[in-house]
């Protein structure tokens, strides 16, 4: 009989070691086996969920649906424990909590199971690689798993795209995603915002503003990324500043070509002096056709 421990997978083996024990063809649903060695079956009651699983909300639904599943199949896709080190004889399990409560739902007496030594921080790191690969992660908990690996373990970008079959650009976009406010997050999470609308907003400098903006007119993407590159209209007192800086000759112009437009004009000079620009404000169509005409000369 092969010693347990020639068995045990970590971080000594490497990332993908431990994702190959992971992996099914979903782990998350009632799939056909994927040729893993079955260890045997265990009675439910002695089988007990990781307290440090970092996954806390379950959905009813899909618990009720996976249970009607393994209801008609039994469980296809094993379990992967650990024995308990308080010798009770009883098994912690590493991944796939899901079916052991979906199995629970379906009143299933016992079930599949891969026994494996894994140390506490490997537990972890195998229960953050299983929410990562779930299908209905929102950006932001799929962002967070990629950090927890890198900050937890030490893994790279490009460590993460090799074992997880990701492209490194894709792992550094979503990681990208984590500058942004906790409110525009909020807003990525609930679906009220794409990554696409939020990786628009990360370099701008009122990402919170913009995308309050974006939900309310129910912006695309492609109308977020032009709002984000367009110049930000300066505050009433960036404007008031503005005009502190303004020489008295400059002033006087200002004042004298509004005297003679009846209309509003400020003038800016350029940082070197010698350009600038005049801007003319008209509150009516009206005030429009007559600049048009008094240019024009008519």
């Amino acid at each position: 009989m092969a010693d347990p421990k020639s068995e045990k997978r970590g971080l000594g083996r490497g990332l993908s070691a431990l994702i190959g024990d992971v992996n099914g063809p979903d782990v998350h649903r009632n799939d056909t086996p994927v040729g893993q060695r079955v260890d045997g079956v265990i009675p439910i009651e002695r089988i007990k969920p990781n307290p440090d699983q970092p996954r806390r909300q379950f959905d009813q639904k899909e618990l009720d649906d996976l249970a009607a599943s393994i209801h008609e199949k039994g469980i296809l896709q094993p379990l992967i424990v650990r024995r308990n080190a308080d010798n009770s004889g009883s098994y912690e399990i590493v991944a796939g909590e899901r079916r052991w409560r979906a199995a629970q739902i379906a009143r299933l007496h016992e079930l599949p199971a891969i026994v494996r030594e894994y140390t506490d921080e490997e537990v972890l790191e195998i229960a953050i690689i299983e929410n990562i690969q779930r299908s209905d992660l929102n950006p932001v908990e799929e962002a967070v798993g990629y950090r927890q690996l890198m900050e937890r373990f030490g893994h790279t970008q490009e460590k993460l795209a090799e074992a997880l079959s990701k492209s490194r650009s894709y792992i550094a976009n979503l990681l990208r995603l984590l500058q942004l406010p906790d409110d525009v997050l909020e807003l990525l999470r609930d679906g009220r915002l794409s990554t696409g609308h939020a990786r628009a907003l990360i370099t701008t400098d009122n990402p919170s503003e913009l995308a309050r903006h974006v939900v309310a007119r129910g912006l695309s993407v492609r109308e977020t990324e032009r709002l984000a590159k367009a110049p930000k209209e300066p505050t009433k007192t960036e404007k008031v500043a503005k005009t502190k800086t303004k020489d008295a000759d400059t002033r006087a112009m200002e004042a004298e070509l509004t005297a003679e437009l009846g209309m509003r004009v400020s003038i800016d000079h350029g940082p070197n002096g010698e350009g600038g620009r005049i801007s003319i404000n008209y509150r009516t169509l009206e005030d429009l056709d007559e600049l048009c005409r008094n240019l024009s000369g008519m």
